[in-house]
């Protein structure tokens, strides 16, 4: 059966699909070793640098696959069995990364926070000196509860530790200013389907120049074939002849480039504030309807706000009359945050005024308070008008 509509994505992803995006989807089908895809993934290598902040002699590729699969392959290229991996864990892809990393052998332990708590820089830092792990992993903007983790802090102690760094980009990278090279992270990923708003499939990635010559300094194969960077090199450096690995999804790559392209042009400091103007309206015209932010403004991820909902509010049923009967999609509290909570996306294409306008107009019939919209348009208002 063939869907029926548009619907409007307010989710943590995936996102609308970028209008360049998704006319990249129909060009012309190249097979994947042909000169015009190496081309123009020789351009992508260039543009994700730039996203990321990496430097020039870092390594940058798309693997065939969402965001699990860049968080997966990390963990497999940078660790050997019976290596130690230390996790700052304050959510559910926190916990995602502890059990990759036992599946992967790994001698793992975590730092934790408490729900909708950051991860304190302080106690990474003790955890390091009792542990002395090869690795250290953070989720940067925890998913599952729109927590912004503190990395510059996390980043100081890791590097003073020799230990290499991972960050989960998923909900950051692209719809803020991000520097590996600054902060000396030595891997970093997302999704195509989050603040690039390109279709689901694709997981960019980069690795430092630490990070690479950690690889192919191993002394056992990487568990993962699918990912092993060394063999992905072969495929991704113009540097070297280039050789077959597998059989990359061509469109995903047209229209993931052109996503990538036109964040890079419009500017993340442009697409930061974009963010911060929606979430303080949002915020603004929802405190009247008993909604509140769930995370304080501290530690909030922008691009993932958060807010509980009104005492009363049926959670599951109001988002199934809005999907339903006004195709509006809008996500849930996942675990402990279930019923509890909305978390509305504010990624890419997400992030509009005219979209998180509809979705005012049709909160405001179903919890009969017709003036939502024009509270929303003149809190808009009010925060473009407002210095940073």
């Amino acid at each position: 059966m063939k869907p029926q509509g548009e619907v409007l994505l307010l989710t943590p992803g995936p996102t609308p699909i970028h209008p360049r995006a998704l006319a990249a989807m129909q060009w012309p089908m190249r097979g994947h070793m042909d000169p015009d895809v190496f081309a123009y993934n020789d351009g992508i290598v260039e543009d994700l640098k730039k996203l990321y902040g990496a430097p020039q002699d870092a390594f940058a590729s798309l693997l065939s696959g969402t965001g699990s699969l860049g968080m997966e392959a990390g963990l497999a290229n940078l660790l050997e069995p019976g290596e130690r991996l230390l996790v700052a864990n304050n959510g559910v892809f926190g916990r995602r990364m502890v059990e990759m990393g036992q599946r992967l052998g790994a001698d793992v332990r975590s730092v934790d926070a408490e729900l909708g708590k950051p991860i304190d820089p302080a106690a990474v830092a003790h955890a390091i000196d009792a542990f002395q792990p090869h690795v250290v992993a953070v989720v940067h903007g925890e998913t599952s509860t729109g927590v912004i983790n503190p990395v510059e802090a996390i980043a100081d102690v890791v590097r003073a530790s020799g230990a290499l760094f991972s960050v989960d980009a998923v909900t950051t990278v692209g719809m803020m200013p991000f520097s590996m090279d600054e902060l000396g992270i030595d891997y970093a990923y997302t999704g195509s389907q989050k603040c690039l708003s390109a279709p689901p499939g694709l997981a960019p990635v980069v690795y430092s120049r630490r990070a690479m010559e950690k690889v192919a300094s191993r002394t056992t194969p990487v568990a993962t074939w699918y990912a092993d960077a060394v063999g992905m090199q072969a495929y991704w450096d113009p540097g070297q002849p280039r050789s077959y690995h597998h059989t990359i999804p061509v469109q995903l790559h047209w229209a993931t480039g052109e996503a990538i392209k036109a964040a890079l042009e419009e500017g993340l400091e442009t697409r930061a504030e974009r963010v911060r103007h929606l979430a303080s309206a949002i915020l603004d015209t929802l405190a009247p309807e008993g909604f509140a932010p769930f995370i304080p403004a501290e530690w909030r991820l922008p691009t993932v706000l958060a807010v509980t909902l009104p005492p009363g509010l049926d959670d599951a049923a109001m988002r199934k009359q809005m999907r339903e009967q006004h195709n509006i999609s809008v996500t849930g509290g996942l675990g402990p945050t279930a019923g509890r909570i909305w978390r509305l996306g504010l990624m890419g294409e997400t992030a509009h005024r005219e979209h998180y306008r509809r979705f005012m107009d049709v909160l405001g019939g179903m919890l009969g308070s017709p003036g939502l919209v024009e509270r929303f348009e003149a809190a808009y208002d009010e925060a473009v008008a407002t210095p940073a």
